[in-house]
């Protein structure tokens, strides 16, 4: 005989198909309980002395942009192309340089009209966020 059942584990609901088989002396056989498992204790780690914490050494470049001009990265990535060269005239929103990162382009944009004064950074370079990559002035 085959029952379908509506079974709630843990607020989870399923639906099961059972086969009842007949029993001889027509009571279902009901397994024993399993034993619970046993109790482990867990004994607290010892106390190990205290780690000396020491300063992280500075990072080049890699703090806010210090002036007006200044072209910072807005993410860590790698620089794929540059667009413009020193001395060049570029108004607000031309394509300056391009980063990836995790397998996606950026491009950066100028953040305002002006001449290239200086670029600090070279295709293929490592920068960090917010490392100027270049100024404006």
């Amino acid at each position: 005989m085959i029952k379908r059942l509506r079974v709630t584990v843990d607020g989870s609901t399923y639906d099961v198909t059972v086969e009842m088989t007949d029993e001889p002396s027509g009571q279902a056989q009901v397994p024993a309980p399993l034993a619970a498992p046993p109790v482990i204790p867990i004994n607290p780690a010892p106390a190990t002395a205290p780690v000396q914490a020491t300063p992280a050494p500075p990072q080049a470049q890699s703090s806010g942009p210090a002036g007006p001009g200044d072209v910072p990265s807005p993410l860590a990535g790698r620089v794929t192309a540059i667009m413009v060269t020193v001395g060049q005239q570029v108004k607000e929103g031309d394509h300056l340089l391009t980063l990836e990162a995790m397998k996606m382009n950026t491009f950066v944009f100028a953040p305002k009209s002006g001449k290239v004064a200086e670029i600090n950074t070279a295709v293929s370079d490592a920068v960090d966020e917010n490392q100027v990559l270049m100024r404006i002035a």
